[in-house]
């Protein structure tokens, strides 16, 4: 059976609710923690079937027609089994989102560093010495690589106009009128994309390092011309995605293609530069951002303009404007974005996409008009929240900002700051404090899950969801342990696998509430059929301590059982409870950092973020997504950043030597407080997404404390020592 279930409005009340002090919400460690730090833990590449051949992937070195100029040749170097150049590789990574098919040829290179070709040998230095030995030539460039010389391409403007805003902007007493930008940036996860594909007849499974596989199989079968249930996709454990793993990448196209001609199954890895290089970027953006206010600091006018870029037939476009859509109250507004098509490697999601580029500009600017008013930041944001959703008048389906902005402060001791920067100095060394607001959208999607209960009492969790280090194994268990009454450790999670119900896959922090709230329709699911057994309805129903009690009629579940397993089965559709009310989760970052009045250099003392993400499922994991996330944002105030070559676009920074990620010197301990937020619209569970919300204010809390440091604004990110000593006199 088959318990479904759509989120249309608050809580239903025919389903239970998690209980108070049960594993739910509790504090616990990574169950699959011991694998992965023992090495047991098996990652795609990892993957060793009997006669594995070894594929390296060939890049172009310009852009237009490709040509091999001397396959033949490498093709008969000992060893070599094949040179494969197929019109049904892909250009990049697919965006991995339902119904968008990745974008195939070979045959003309639209950017430096596009897969053209796969050489395959029987091992990986052959294949290597082969690829490099491999010619390739390009013949005519299409498209610009530089953002300020590309077309924008109207079938992609976004606009959204209420009342008169030219007139707010106009006639206000307090303006801001900026210009930011940030850079293109990557997601540098641990694991390199990686595929290991084998046929077994006309069926292929391939074992990949993949986000959202109920996704990434039809992308799969699409660039195969097969049927979806031909293909068997296994991801057990992701060493991270941050969103370059959401589609799939040139890897699983090419080895599956390699795999089916030479009949032998074929590994390939993508290098360090390629990870770089081949799968999706963030883009680059270009804000403008205009504040009209009274000098009482509230908000009459608010515009917000942005550029981003993408390859020709992406449909992607980074959502810069998604959290100035419902931040704060305006009466007049202007919202746009322009996307220009560029000869650059694809643009697609990175962690938090939108909001993390689109929440940290505007945070800055919000700074500077508190400064223009003459009013501390956190009253400015307090002053200008809005009821409801700014020109829809949406309600809020939840809506903590100011219990955020306010416990934060509080814990900070923020009202102790000077309220004028270069204020305090010790040594060489400014010292400021900067805060900012966080807000992203919560997002649902569908998902399916089952529960087994065995006859002995023990609980498995089957869904093709994946755990890409946040924890997944761990929740998915704390709610099969909480809707039956049984301790974690009697229930097994499996999963990463197609062959198991699909789950809504790892992306837009939505994966632990969607697929962690259809494990709970399936508990659910079982639970109503061990009632009906003991003669009593659900509601009545309690299951604790591996044992199920009606009245007085108490057994343990081996009992109720009587050597029969039972299964349950939950499916989770959004419904319309997304259109109806507006979802977001909220937080403040406040920050101190010193500024190094001789090099420029910045060190960030102390981060805190205070979130309200719905219902916690697990504490520790919880946390530590927060602090992935405030750490994202430190990247990307200060030291992330890909640099494209002006003449041909290719990236040259293309290896973490380079591209500047912060490491554990330059993060300090980082200070996560979560508030109780129990949304009724947030189905049966309450759970909202967390691992991207705190990207986005941690960038700006540190940008504008920086200005407090040393009184030197940072438009331009990342905040580079050369930036900051231009501006110190």
């Amino acid at each position: 059976m088959t318990l479904d279930y759509q989120i249309d409005g608050p809580e239903n009340e025919e389903l239970t609710k998690p209980s108070q002090g049960g594993p739910l919400g509790a504090d616990m460690e990574r169950r699959d923690g011991r694998d992965k730090v023992t090495g047991s833990a098996c990652y795609a590449a990892e993957y060793r079937p009997k006669g594995l051949l070894h594929g390296v992937l060939k890049r172009a070195p310009g852009t237009g027609a490709v040509r091999l100029s001397n396959a033949e040749d490498v093709g008969t170097i000992p060893g070599v089994r094949l040179v494969l150049q197929d019109e049904r590789m892909i250009r990049n990574a697919a965006q991995g989102t339902a119904g968008e098919a990745p974008v195939q040829g070979v045959s003309k290179a639209e950017y430096v560093g596009q897969p053209v070709a796969l050489v395959v040998a029987e091992n990986f230095e052959t294949a290597w010495h082969a690829a490099n030995r491999l010619q390739i030539s390009c013949e005519g460039a299409s498209l610009p690589v530089l953002p300020e010389n590309g077309e924008v391409d109207d079938d992609m403007q976004e606009e959204a106009i209420t009342g008169e805003p030219a007139t707010a902007f106009s006639d206000a007493e307090v303006f801001v009128d900026e210009t930011y930008t940030t850079p293109a940036l990557t997601s540098a996860p641990m694991e390199p994309h990686a595929a290991v594909a084998e046929w077994h007849g006309d069926r292929l499974t391939l074992h990949g390092s993949l986000q959202m596989l109920r996704y990434n199989r039809l992308e799969l079968a699409d660039s195969l011309g097969i049927e979806p249930e031909k293909v068997r996709l296994r991801a057990p454990f992701v060493g991270g995605g941050f969103g370059s793993k959401l589609g799939i990448s040139a890897d699983c196209v090419a080895a599956a293609l390699a795999a089916r001609e030479l009949g032998q199954p074929v590994r390939v890895v993508q290098h360090r530069r390629q990870v770089f290089e081949v799968n999706t970027r963030r883009s680059e953006t270009r804000q403008r951002i205009r504040l009209a206010a009274g000098r009482d600091g509230r908000l009459t006018g608010l515009g917000h303009e942005a550029r981003v870029s993408n390859l020709p037939g992406e449909e992607f476009s980074e959502p810069v404007l998604q959290g100035s859509y419902f931040a704060y109250a305006a009466p007049n507004r202007l919202l746009r974005s322009d996307l220009v098509r560029l000869n650059r490697p694809a643009a697609g999601s990175v962690r938090a996409p939108g909001e993390a580029v689109g929440v940290t500009v505007f945070e800055v600017a919000m700074d500077e008009l508190a400064g223009k008013c003459g009013i501390d930041p956190v009253k400015l944001r307090l002053r200008n929240l809005p009821e409801a959703e700014p020109g829809s008048d949406r309600p809020f389906s939840s809506h903590r900002l100011a219990d955020c902005l306010t416990k934060g402060r509080d814990s900070f001791g923020w009202d102790d700051r000077p309220a004028e920067p270069r204020q305090r100095r010790e040594g060489e060394w400014w010292i400021g404090t900067g805060m900012a607001a966080a807000v992203r959208v919560n997002m649902v999607m569908p998902a399916e899950a089952r529960v087994r209960l065995t006859p002995e009492g023990r609980a498995v969790v089957e869904t093709d969801m994946t755990d890409i280090g946040t924890g997944t194994y761990s929740i998915l268990g704390q709610i099969a342990a909480e809707g039956l009454g049984l301790a974690v450790d009697d229930v097994d999670v499996c999963l990463g696998d197609t062959d198991l119900p699909a789950g809504s896959g790892s992306g837009g922090s939505f994966g632990a509430a969607s697929t962690g709230t259809a494990v709970w329709l399936a508990c659910e699911e079982i639970r109503r059929e061990i009632a009906g057994r003991m003669g009593c309805d659900a509601q009545e129903l309690t299951l604790s301590d591996g044992h199920a009690a009606c009245g007085n009629d108490r057994r343990s579940l081996p009992e109720v059982l009587a050597g029969e397993p039972l299964s349950g089965r939950g499916k989770l559709e959004p419904g319309e409870a997304l259109e109806k009310v507006r979802q977001a989760t909220w937080g403040a970052v406040f920050s101190e950092v010193a500024v190094n009045d001789v090099t420029g250099e910045v060190r960030v003392r102390r981060l805190q973020g205070t979130f309200a993400v719905g219902r916690v499922l697990n504490q520790r994991t919880a946390r530590s997504q927060a602090q992935g996330g405030m750490t994202w944002g430190l990247g990307l105030a200060l030291t992330e950043g890909m640099a494209h070559d002006r003449r041909d676009g290719h990236i040259v920074n293309r290896d973490l030597a380079e591209y500047h990620v912060p490491v554990n010197a330059d993060v300090p301990h980082l200070d996560v407080h979560l508030l109780e937020d129990l949304d009724p619209w947030a189905g049966p569970l309450a759970a909202k997404g967390i691992g991207e919300l705190g990207i986005c204010g941690s960038g700006s809390a540190i940008l504008n404390a920086i200005h407090h440091a040393c009184g030197v604004r940072i438009r331009d990110l990342p905040a580079t020592p050369d930036r900051i000593l231009s501006g110190l006199t």
